[in-house]
């Protein structure tokens, strides 16, 4: 999918990817104040509470996005380095319960909490890192071969 602006812009895959990376991401850094998203312990979804380091990750990488859907090769490097970075946090968050990129693995260690939370709680990281791959890393074309 191709959308063209008259200035040569172009809506392709990697920048629709990128952008909706970006409003997730934004969205993610809003629940934490958002009353209707939090219980009465202060946890997002009944799950995990956000900080300071939470929020500030959410909205510098929300903000990378945005910025990586300036050109094409840009949103393509953002989706790996973003994807991969992600999901391998989302996957340490499994094991762990903490993860790499908020630093809490260092501030809080390994969490002693149910299978259930950490997978639930790192859900949206892998969810999020393996979009990032599976369109960063695709190998679809731009066009269609010639025979």
């Amino acid at each position: 999918m191709n959308t063209s602006a008259a200035d040569g812009f172009a809506l392709d895959r990697y920048r629709i990817a990128a952008l909706s990376l970006a409003m997730a991401l934004l969205f993610a850094a809003a629940t934490d104040y958002i009353p209707a998203f939090i219980d009465a312990q202060g946890r997002v979804f009944g799950l995990f509470q956000l900080d300071i380091y939470k929020d500030a990750l959410h909205v510098a990488s929300g903000l990378w996005a945005l910025a990586a859907m300036l050109t094409r090769r840009s949103a393509v490097f953002f989706l790996r380095v973003f994807g991969t970075l992600y999901f391998l946090d989302g996957v340490m968050g499994v094991f762990t319960g903490s993860g790499y990129l908020d630093l809490s693995i260092v501030i809080d260690g390994i969490r002693n909490t149910s299978w259930l939370v950490k997978v639930l709680s790192s859900l949206p990281h892998l969810a999020l890192g393996a979009i990032g791959i599976a369109v960063g890393w695709s190998p679809w074309r731009t066009q269609a071969a010639v025979a």
